[in-house]
C-alpha cells in the first residue's frame, strides 16, 4: 500500500500564500486549460482562498465567495503530480467546513470531469450544460 501523504489546507491572505495560490491556478487554468488570463483573476478581493500542501509542498487551491445568489465555490485547481492523492478532496472538506454556518443556498460550476468530486459532498447538477472559458460546464447545488 502506498504511504499516505500529509495533505495539509489552510485559509491564506498574506501575499506569501496568495501568490502560491495564483501561480497553482495559473499553472492549471491557464497553462493546462487554456483558459483566458483575463477571465481567471476576477473577483480576487471579495474571495476567501484555501492553499493545499502536501509534505509542506504546495500543491492545490480553492476560494469561496458570497455572490447575490449564495456562496459559490471556486477555482478548485490541484497541480498535476499530486492528482488522485486525495488533495480536491481535502480541498472541498475545508472550503465546506469554513462557510458561515447559516448558509442557505451553496453553489459551483463543474468541469464536467470534476462532477463526481463534488457529488461525494451532496451536490447535484442543476439545468444544462454550458461553456465557460472554453470547458463544458454544469451548475451544481449542494443538497
Amino acid at each position: 500500500m502506498p504511504e499516505l501523504k500529509k495533505i495539509q489546507v489552510n485559509k491564506v491572505s498574506d501575499p506569501n500564500n496568495l501568490e502560491k495560490v495564483f501561480a497553482i491556478r495559473r499553472e492549471v487554468f491557464v497553462g493546462e486549460q487554456n483558459c483566458p488570463p483575463e477571465l481567471e483573476w476576477e473577483h480576487e478581493d471579495e474571495s476567501t482562498h484555501f492553499l493545499a500542501t502536501v509534505e509542506g509542498v504546495p500543491a492545490g487551491a480553492s476560494r469561496w465567495r458570497k455572490t447575490d445568489n449564495g456562496y459559490k465555490l471556486e477555482r478548485f485547481a490541484v497541480l498535476k503530480q499530486f492528482r488522485g492523492q486525495g488533495v480536491a478532496q481535502e480541498l472541498v472538506r475545508t472550503v465546506l467546513a469554513d462557510l458561515p454556518a447559516d448558509v442557505k443556498y451553496i453553489y459551483l460550476n463543474a468541469q464536467i470531469q470534476a462532477m463526481s468530486l463534488y457529488e461525494k459532498f451532496g451536490f447535484v447538477k442543476e439545468g444544462p450544460q454550458f461553456e465557460e472559458a472554453g470547458i463544458q460546464h454544469f451548475k451544481m447545488v449542494k443538497r
